[in-house]
């Protein structure tokens, strides 16, 4: 059974850290994003790791680092804001190729986990 497990979520202060971690169980692949939801918002790609390079959304670039390899990936938070409050999504493909960031373009995704950041 494929499985993507996230951990590392939690209560942080604006201007804190977290980084999160994403396991996959079952499998390898080569293309990893983090997706993020907020209450009452849409699902929002954060940024991706795939083929050597990486993607990140504007609205976190030079805040976030994405790193990893086929089994494992991490994605390091800076200077958190209260707008990132989210639940931190992993989803991952097989493919080799561009990092999408349409959430309807995976299949494999993990169960979430929570980031709050407190003013």
């Amino acid at each position: 059974q494929v499985q993507l497990v996230e951990s590392g979520g939690g209560v942080v202060q604006a201007g804190g850290s977290l980084r999160l971690s994403c396991v996959a169980f079952g499998r390898t692949f080569s293309c990893y994003v983090w997706f993020r939801q907020a209450p009452g918002k849409e699902r929002e790609f954060v940024g991706g790791i795939g083929s050597g390079s990486t993607f990140y959304a504007d609205s976190v670039k030079g805040r976030v680092n994405i790193s990893g390899d086929s089994n494992t990936v991490y994605l390091q938070m800076n200077n958190l804001k209260p707008e990132d409050t989210a639940i931190y999504y992993c989803a991952a493909a097989p493919w080799i190729g561009p990092i999408y960031t349409k959430d309807y373009q995976y299949t494999y995704w993990g169960q979430g986990t929570q980031v709050a950041v407190s003013s």
